[in-house]
């Protein structure tokens, strides 16, 4: 199964929020949607749900128009959108009910994941009663337990402790597992990094990257050397300008073109002491500075 946004536009009034937005996303997989507050996240999250109607454009699965009443979707929000006052239980039924679950299905399938949690002891307590990991914890059965088809993730470690991040990570990583359709948006790229494998990042209503995430570290320019040594200052001597410290002491030598860097790695190595020496490869967040700082660049 795969999921695609295909030319999505949408304007509120006179103001374009999203400019031909596509992107694909496959069962089994794990899928980041990137940008910074503002770029359009929310709004394709909200077409996608059919929250929201496009101007133009479609959301299709395996390459036909998405049937609402036959693919069911779980969303977990960035803001939560619960009771605080309301018994855990009964709100937690209740969703699942307007998810067409049956009350026996709904209240098995809430126990199973009250359990799965660690949060059978707070069944019958106000939501309110508990802290705010947990009141996460809670708002993500209502994402998961009507089996949902695609599993949409906004900012879904924000307020979690580590035990708490490893317990959801084991959660996310069986509905992987499972073949459904996983779609982060987050700011924590580390979390991104970890579990997708392909990534689209909007900026200003616009696709400006997409594709494996692999492949875009691959591609991307190989024309800097992370360089570790117990002489760090002759080094930057000998290049110059050319030649950085990072913040763990490491040093970042910029070369003039890829081609390069066989000769500068020997020269390094037969004139310095060098204890490591590789070609720069981007952290994701690297590349989302790059390109969600700039609406000039291209994809």
């Amino acid at each position: 199964m795969y999921l695609e946004l295909k030319n999505i536009e949408k304007s509120f009034g006179e103001k374009k929020v999203l400019t031909g937005v596509s992107f694909r996303a496959e069962g089994g997989k794990a899928f980041g949607l990137l940008g910074r507050n503002g770029a359009g996240k929310t709004t394709s999250i909200r077409i996608l749900m059919n929250v929201l109607p496009a101007n133009s454009g479609e959301v299709l699965i395996d390459g036909k128009p998405i049937d609402y009443k036959e693919t069911k979707i779980g969303y977990l929000p960035e803001e939560r959108g619960l009771y605080p006052k309301k018994i855990i239980i009964d709100q937690l039924i209740y969703f699942a009910e307007l998810k067409g679950m049956s009350r026996k299905s709904a209240v098995q399938s809430i126990d199973y994941w009250l359990v799965r949690l660690g949060m059978t002891e707070y069944r019958n307590k106000r939501l309110d009663t508990l802290s705010k990991g947990n009141q996460q914890k809670i708002q993500l059965i209502t994402a998961l337990a009507h089996d949902p088809d695609i599993v949409i993730l906004d900012e879904p470690f924000s307020g979690l402790d580590p035990v708490n991040a490893m317990l959801l990570k084991d959660v996310v990583k069986k509905q992987i597992a499972q073949g459904k359709i996983v779609l982060f948006s987050s700011h924590q790229m580390s979390y991104i990094e970890e579990f997708c494998d392909s990534i689209a990042i909007l900026n200003k209503g616009v696709v400006v990257l997409h594709g494996d995430l692999h492949q875009i570290k691959r591609d991307y320019p190989r024309d800097r050397l992370v360089v570790r040594t117990q002489t760090p200052e002759e080094v930057r001597a000998d290049f110059k300008d050319a030649c950085t410290i990072a913040e763990d002491g490491s040093l970042m030598i910029r070369l003039s073109s890829p081609e390069e860097k066989k000769s500068v790695m020997t020269r390094l190595t037969e004139n310095y002491d060098i204890d490591e020496v590789k070609v720069f490869e981007p952290s994701l967040n690297d590349i989302f500075v790059e390109y969600a700082g700039d609406a000039t660049k291209e994809a």
